[in-house]
């Protein structure tokens, strides 16, 4: 973060004496640290939740946008395996896909990941990503595995985030109800078939 010593030391100062956890709150007390950028509520929302309402953390999010340096861009297709809220029986393995683009103008730095950022852990939390270039599009897979507790909706956040630790592109949500009667093996033994299907037809 290229920000002068002076500007450095009032946020740290400033940040000792934080311990809110109102989005409110967050918001007013981001836009006040940043009074002479003139940054709108907008905004604000969208740095603190970027950065999981970390104020500390958008601070620093909000000078590396400022700096001459271009994020990678990333927007999620869709689902290519369940959907969110599909159910799944408990203690249950699973894999979760996107269709993910880059849908920026450069391509992907070298040790991109997903990474989890929120809600329910459900075993893998880190999955490394491949190089993307320009307008390119491929399918990223999560392997996880369902709570225990059945009749439950749980919910996890996923990010991009570069090898310097920076967040990127749409937020990607994993959204299940964990159920008894869960169908996800069903839905999952039909997608690997329809996989090799038409792999099949392609290798023809």
């Amino acid at each position: 973060m290229n920000v002068d010593n002076d500007l450095d030391h009032h946020l740290l100062r400033q940040f000792s004496c934080l311990s809110t956890t109102d989005k409110d709150d967050l918001v007013e007390q981001l836009q006040s640290m940043l009074a002479g950028n003139q940054i709108n509520e907008t905004a604000a929302r969208f740095f603190l939740d970027m950065n999981n309402w970390n104020l500390q953390a958008a601070i620093c999010s909000y000078f590396d946008c400022e700096s001459p340096f271009q994020f990678p861009c990333m927007t999620l297709i869709c689902d290519s395996t369940i959907g969110n809220g599909e159910s799944v029986p408990p203690d249950t393995k699973f894999r979760k896909s996107w269709h993910v683009q880059n849908s920026g103008t450069e391509p992907w730095p070298d040790g991109v990941c997903l990474q989890h950022t929120g809600g329910v852990i459900m075993g893998c939390t880190r999955v490394p990503v491949l190089s993307l270039g320009p307008k390119e599009t491929m399918e990223v897979s999560v392997e996880l595995v369902s709570p225990q507790v059945p009749n439950v909706t749980y919910e996890s956040k996923w990010r991009m985030k570069t090898s310097t630790g920076s967040y990127f592109g749409d937020i990607i949500w994993v959204i299940i109800t964990v159920s008894e009667c869960g169908t996800l093996a069903v839905t999952q033994q039909l997608h690997q078939l329809s996989t090799s299907q038409s792999n099949d037809v392609q290798m023809c």
